[in-house]
């Protein structure tokens, strides 16, 4: 009979950090993963004989960060590429009109300082929102307080719609008015030449991973749990549940008993965000080399608003953009062929008729994943930032979510999903456990 210590379901960075760590404290454990490679939402693309993130690409902020000890632990490559928070400026930002001019740098200020304005008047409405609000609430009162023509009003709007669009995969009238008071970033941001995936790859290693089984029942009781797949049944005293929100909200994986309202009631309200990125790979460069974002404004930036310059990386002449939430998710839905030409037409509408076609592309559907279900976590409205660690609740002393949406710091990101894995494995053991012991690589 399958029988262990602890059964991981998931073999991303949580999972895989969970059982590591779960592993070097002399404890037998399996990890079951739905797919045929480990990873989960860190998945590298090498086809083209460079390497292209479809899933995490930053560290976001390296001060501070446990992945920042890793990766250097592990002499990773990596190459600094600092977005930062969806931001008007500090940057080297190439902003058009409406009508596809470039604003000079006289009037990219005077929008960008309209934006840190309004900023001000948004934390004032949002320290004062009611639970229930959300972020299109709390944007309207703030540009309420001006005095303003509808153009200079529906340029910040759109900044902030496009903002909750980036950073959380949703709508502005879906993110909970203080969905983004965690959206800090430390430091520079850095993205990996030689792919993502090294990382989960490296502390993976000598773990057992048992790809190609998707759970399908999860029972459990203060005595132990059974993990059960469509062709065998792994028996723990304990299980840690990596799967994503989106996964856990279509109960594609059920609980028997059912998880206890402390679990199941933040999974309810937190929120799945979608999020495509659509790379494309141009023949030559025919945007300009000082600046690392593109943005276009108005009813043309609608999908495709921003542009920023894959290039570092891959070594290839590449642009990155991105589409989040229900426009995301009428992107996910159109054919390769029509993505691409969409985002085509949003280039030479900047640049004119001479941008080339590109020679190679990536798109990602991770709303369309059966095992993701949407790209990361947000606080929808109606949910809190403690939701996602009160999802974290052990339920019977033997069953633990883990997983970037159980980290309220820094969802949605690749260290909050380590975290979670390391913090799971010190409850199940009952005692603190070094961080550094990862930095350790089994050959």
């Amino acid at each position: 009979m399958n029988t262990f210590d602890t059964v991981v379901v998931g073999a991303g960075i949580a999972g895989i950090t969970a059982a590591n760590l779960l592993s070097r404290a002399g404890q037998r454990v399996v990890v079951v993963e739905a797919r045929d490679r480990v990873g989960g939402r860190l998945w590298t693309d090498r086809t083209a004989g460079f390497c292209v993130d479809l899933g995490a690409s930053w560290i976001h902020g390296v001060d501070g960060n446990p992945l920042t000890d890793l990766v250097e632990a592990f002499g990773i490559d990596t190459v600094e590429f600092t977005v930062g928070a969806f931001q008007p400026d500090g940057r080297p930002i190439a902003n058009y009109s409406p009508s596809f001019e470039l604003l000079d740098s006289v009037a990219a200020q005077r929008w960008a300082d309209d934006v840190h304005g309004v900023d001000e008047e948004l934390e004032r409405a949002i320290d004062s929102s009611d639970a229930g609000q959300s972020y299109a609430t709390v944007a309207a009162q703030a540009l309420a307080t001006r005095d303003w023509d509808t153009e200079r009003v529906q340029r910040v709007w759109e900044f902030y719609r496009h903002r909750t669009e980036e950073q959380c995969g949703a709508h502005i009238s879906e993110v909970a008015a203080h969905g983004l008071d965690e959206d800090v970033i430390f430091g520079d941001e850095v993205v990996f030449p030689g792919g993502y995936d090294q990382l989960v790859l490296t502390l993976a290693r000598g773990i057992d991973v048992r790809l190609n089984q998707v759970v399908d029942t999860v029972v459990w009781s203060a005595e132990g749990v059974r993990v059960d797949t469509a062709t065998a049944s792994f028996h723990g005293h304990n299980v840690v549940v990596t799967v994503p929100l989106g996964v856990l909200k279509s109960g594609a994986v059920e609980f028997v008993p059912e998880l206890p309202p402390e679990v199941s009631g933040p999974i309810e309200r937190l929120g799945m965000g979608v999020f495509v990125k659509v790379f494309l790979r141009f023949p030559q460069r025919f945007w300009p080399s000082d600046v690392y974002a593109i943005r276009q404004q108005g009813a043309a930036g609608d999908v495709w608003h921003s542009w920023y310059d894959a290039s570092g990386s891959s070594g290839q002449p590449m642009l990155l953009t991105f589409a989040g939430g229900p426009r995301g998710r009428e992107v996910e839905a159109m054919a390769d062929e029509q993505v691409v030409r969409s985002a085509l037409a949003s280039l030479r509408q900047i640049y004119g008729e001479d941008v080339p076609d590109p020679v190679d592309y990536w798109i990602t559907r991770w709303g369309g994943d059966p095992y993701s279900m949407g790209s990361y976590s947000y606080v929808a409205v109606g949910a809190s930032h403690e939701d996602h660690d009160a999802m974290a609740t052990p339920a019977g002393g033997t069953v633990h979510l883990a997983g970037e949406a159980t980290w309220s710091t820094d969802p949605a990101t690749v260290n909050g999903a380590l975290l979670s894995g390391h913090r799971a494995a010190e409850r199940i053991l009952g005692e603190p456990i070094d961080l550094a012991q990862l930095q350790a690589v089994d050959s």
